[in-house]
């Protein structure tokens, strides 16, 4: 393990760190996943996903872009990508040589997060544009420390639940320190040019407004274009068609309450923007390769496609 070139932060690639895993339901669950590894272009993910935890990345290599809920975010080494649970989100990371990243999912009992007012003020941070932390040197030195350390706590020998603990203490510590440094944040936002900022805020607009009556021709009006440009535009910017787009970000949500509630899959289907329960059966299936309650069945903690 070794110093990463240009950070703080100690790197070695495959290193990880596991706590407990998913319970059932996923909202009861215990878990820190620290993951030391590197992504390259061919696994660019084709559509925005979500989990159902805590994910915090920080990007070690020069740069690639985030897509947060409908809009696209450039970071470069040493940001750090804030993700709250059943966020949209798309990593696309350039071409070339691999990039490499920490990538950190966690998550706490519901019941704690909602009893315990600490813990709600330290992940707040998740919750408060923009997500991305961008800070300056002597910040990054300071803020990386305990994840430093959490890295030579689980390379010691030792007792399993005392070292658990302490790095489960080391990321609180982390976590406010984050907090106590959100002033500090630097980052902003590169301005996108005119199309590509307005195709940005229709596909937030539908993130935003998927249960609504949403349609090609209504997006249109909303934005005073006319069909034929918004439908080329829209997949020369996203690489999907408005529609493709709509129900892709329908059965996202459709997978979030499947999974975290118990309304019955007519509900689900009223609550996310489908005309019928039928018509929601269809594209889930052709879309998922599998029906509602059999996902749900399953309890899938990754989400298809």
């Amino acid at each position: 393990m070794q110093t990463y070139s240009d950070s703080f932060l100690l790197y070695q690639k495959g290193f990880s760190v596991i706590i407990n895993d998913f319970a059932t339901p996923v909202e009861e669950s215990t878990f820190y996943y620290f993951d030391y590894d590197h992504r390259w272009q061919s696994l660019n993910m084709s559509f925005p996903h979500f989990h159902n935890f805590y994910e915090l990345m920080i990007l070690l290599s020069p740069k690639a872009q985030h897509s947060i809920a409908g809009k696209r975010y450039d970071i470069q080494n040493n940001d750090i990508v804030l993700l709250a649970p059943s966020v949209l989100h798309r990593t696309e990371y350039r071409a070339g040589p691999p990039s490499d990243r920490i990538v950190i999912d966690f998550m706490l009992p519901k019941q704690l997060l909602e009893q315990d007012l600490a813990y709600q003020e330290l992940l707040s941070v998740f919750h408060v544009p923009p997500p991305v932390f961008r800070f300056a040197a002597a910040e990054q030195k300071v803020l990386f420390q305990p994840l430093n350390e959490i890295v030579q706590i689980a390379s010691q020998d030792g007792d399993r639940n005392v070292k658990n603990m302490m790095i489960q203490n080391k990321f609180t510590e982390f976590l406010y320190l984050l907090w106590n440094l959100q002033k500090d944040n630097i980052y902003q936002a590169e301005s996108a040019n005119e199309m590509e900022a307005k195709i940005q805020t229709i596909a937030a607009y539908i993130h935003n407004h998927y249960e609504d009556d949403l349609s090609l021709d209504i997006l249109a009006k909303e934005f005073f274009l006319s069909v034929y440009y918004l439908a080329h535009q829209f997949k020369a910017v996203t690489g999907y068609t408005v529609l493709n787009y709509i129900q892709l970000v329908r059965i996202r949500n459709a997978q979030h309450l499947l999974l975290n509630s118990t309304l019955r899959i007519t509900e689900i289907a009223d609550r996310t923007g489908f005309s019928s329960s039928s018509q929601f059966n269809r594209v889930f299936q052709k879309l998922c390769g599998l029906s509602p309650s059999e996902y749900r069945e399953k309890r899938l903690t990754s989400f298809i496609f």
